[in-house]
């Protein structure tokens, strides 16, 4: 940890003039920590405590009085002696703002180590800006970020968060005052630049509505940091085990990529792209992927895209301009870490008057950052992971296939479809209808049954509806009649008509 002296400005009223001029007493250092959880180990901050403070919480403002950077509370006051560099921001805008607060936090031998910050309705006007819980949430959010080693720098000069949106100007204003440095360098700049706009009188009443969605959209986004932790690879191939049956080759890929993750701490600089038959489980092996890496997952369906204006938005010159199909799904996965699975690739259509729409993805696979024409921002996209799924490899541009590591994804062997359906297919089928396995019973020649019935089918999609079938079967002729269970052998499956 670093510790550097920084210049707390948060101020509980305006200082005279003649004050102004006085030399401030800085009393604490600040301190970089990436831990995403406030407690003793790692606080907000730290306050003297030899200045009476008793228990567990302690309520009042952050000030400058005089020249001394402090915490007032009651009769008493504490000097500040350490902040958590990516939270001073935030303490000057609580402190500048005169916002009564209480304090949670232990009494430790190095001083009152502060876990907690929630405000506190003194009846006064100076509330939050935002809605019930804003403080809560900028708090959560800054927690997820890392130390920047920009912090103290400024070019330019919740009970529960979960739910909270800033979408209005005020609560965007005051997020950005809080976050600061916390913030990418280009999108701090861009926000101030898009909230001028937004609370412009000099510009038309269409611009100020479009830079005000474009900046609810960008400070939704949580913009982490691309650093990886180590993943266990035991794990890993546990979860494979248990989403994929087989593929031992594709799961032997994926474990690579986790140890070059533990080695690096960065993702590849290439993602997957699964190529095979329909029905082969080429989206499960995206959805295990994400799951193994902890991120959030969205999907982009190419077969739906007919212009490359649908990846990159609109420009904001037109009325009903709006963002392209990339950064919502950033929006809708509500951080810049994720998986990015783009189905169908091989689907796009080249066709298209303006150009083929998958190539506007190269600078995404690129991690040098993607542009959208109605954001008119650069996107980070060092923590983006793309799983792309394809049936016909030879589709796809020779400029697309070098972004990725291919892998080709065959059917699966009779055998291997009957092992699917009776350990897969099946338990998951009877799980997701509440029922019991003694319930609804398939012998091995009922399954061999299905499996011959679609032996013309790539893939196992078919044969996961077949048990859907044969549950809701079993299920019916429970309800409706004096049965416990059904097993079905090979002559009930056909008589089923599937």
């Amino acid at each position: 940890m670093a510790n550097r002296v920084f210049s707390f400005s948060g101020q509980g009223a305006a200082v005279p003039p003649a004050e102004e001029k006085k030399e401030k007493v800085v009393t604490y250092t600040v301190f970089d920590s990436d831990s995403a959880k406030a407690d003793e180990s790692h606080p907000i901050l730290v306050l003297e405590d030899t200045a009476g403070i008793c228990g567990s919480r302690v309520t009042g403002i952050f000030s400058a009085p005089g020249d001394r950077t402090v915490f007032r509370f009651g009769t008493g006051s504490a000097d500040i002696l350490k902040v958590d560099s990516r939270f001073t921001a935030l303490l000057s805008w609580i402190g500048k703002n005169a916002i009564t607060v209480r304090l949670t936090g232990v009494n430790t031998a190095g001083g009152y180590a502060v876990t907690e910050i929630n405000e506190v309705d003194s009846g006064s006007e100076n509330k939050l800006s935002a809605e019930d819980g804003f403080l809560q949430y900028v708090i959560s959010r800054l927690l997820e970020t890392k130390a920047s080693e920009e912090t103290g720098k400024d070019e330019d000069d919740v009970e529960d968060s979960d739910e909270m949106k800033l979408t209005s100007l005020q609560s965007m204003s005051d997020y950005l005052e809080c976050a600061k440095t916390t913030l990418p360098s280009n999108i701090r700049k861009w926000a101030r630049r898009n909230l001028s706009i937004a609370k412009s009188a000099e510009v038309t009443m269409e611009e100020r509505r479009h830079a005000q969605h474009a900046l609810s959209i960008m400070l939704n986004v949580r913009w982490k940091d691309s650093y990886f932790g180590s993943i266990d690879p035991k794990e890993a191939r546990r979860i494979l085990d248990e989403e994929l049956y087989g593929m031992d080759r594709v799961k032997q890929r994926i474990i690579e990529t986790i140890i070059q993750i533990n080695r690096t701490h960065t993702l590849p600089a290439y993602g997957l792209l699964l190529v095979g038959p329909a029905g082969t489980g080429k989206s499960q092996i995206a959805y295990a992927v994400a799951r193994i890496l902890g991120l959030p997952w969205t999907s982009l369906d190419m077969s739906s895209i007919h212009d490359p204006e649908q990846l990159t938005g609109s420009s904001r010159v037109y009325a009903n301009a709006k963002p392209g199909s990339i950064m919502e799904a950033f929006s809708l996965a509500g951080e810049s870490n994720l998986v990015f699975i783009i189905n169908e690739l091989d689907k796009a259509d080249s066709k298209s008057a303006n150009g083929n729409p998958a190539d506007a993805l190269l600078t995404l696979l690129d991690n040098l950052g993607f542009t959208d024409n109605y954001m008119e921002c650069t996107i980070p996209t060092a923590g983006v992971y793309p799983i792309a799924t394809a049936n016909d490899k030879s589709r796809i541009s020779d400029p697309l296939l070098t972004r990725f590591a291919v892998i080709d994804i065959p059917d699966y062997t009779p055998e291997e479809k009957k092992t699917i359906f009776l350990r897969y297919s099946l338990p998951r089928v009877l799980k997701r209808m509440g029922m019991r396995e003694d319930e609804c019973i398939v012998t091995e020649d009922a399954a061999d049954a299905v499996v011959e019935i679609y032996r013309n089918t790539p893939g196992v999609r078919d044969m996961e509806q077949a048990a859907e079938h044969i549950a809701a079967n079993a299920l019916y002729r429970i309800e409706s009649g004096n049965e416990t269970g059904v097993t079905y052998d090979a002559a009930a499956v056909h008589a089923l008509e599937m």
